[in-house]
């Protein structure tokens, strides 16, 4: 008997076993290679667009942004460029944009970061308002917003401003300036 008649059968298992370490090894690589980022959006859209309907069927709040992504770690969604719409029954609707938003995993709480501008259009028996800020943080379940930033309050011809703003968006509209408060008002 020969030396390869008597070792073959071992000679093909040691071969077999340094393919199957190699290609281990070369899978694993790849499997690096390929691995996401831990906190990675899961999903995103570009046009984003969402409406939430009152038990009434009436929209209550309009939500678009230019772009959204979804990070599946924490639950949050940024948004670029985001414009929230607050409805009113029988008033104007308050739009709020701003530069940049964050919104909670509860889909109730929006951070909305950098310039944050805040319009509402005249309707009968109220006035034009538009509110210039930033980093405001947005309660879509009360229609509630907050920042400890500088606020301009312009009502034409009157502007107010102050540093820290609360403001309730729902009739009886609250809005309330908590330092710093200074005032140019037109009187006819």
């Amino acid at each position: 008997m020969s030396f390869w008649d008597k070792y073959q059968l071992y000679i093909y298992v040691a071969a077999a076993a340094l393919l199957t370490w190699w290609l281990q090894q070369l899978y694993e690589q790849r499997a690096i290679e390929i691995q996401v980022a831990e906190n990675s959006p899961d999903f995103f859209s570009s046009g984003y667009y969402k409406e939430e309907m009152g038990l009434d069927g009436l929209p209550k709040s309009e939500l678009t942004a230019e772009k959204m992504l979804h990070y599946k770690a924490d639950g949050s969604t940024h948004l670029e460029r985001p414009v929230m719409v607050l409805h009113n029954p029988n008033a104007a609707p308050w739009v709020i944009q701003s530069d940049s938003g964050i919104m909670a995993a509860d889909g109730d709480n929006l951070q909305l970061n950098g310039k944050a501008v805040i319009n509402r259009e005249a309707s009968q028996g109220a006035s034009a308002l538009t509110i210039n800020t930033s980093d405001l943080r947005v309660k879509l379940s009360t229609h509630y917003a907050e920042t400890t930033a500088w606020a301009d309050i312009i009502s034409p011809p009157n502007q107010t401003s102050g540093t820290g703003m609360e403001v309730t968006f729902v009739s009886p509209i609250h809005l309330k300036l908590l330092s710093k408060v200074k005032g140019r008002y037109e009187i006819k």
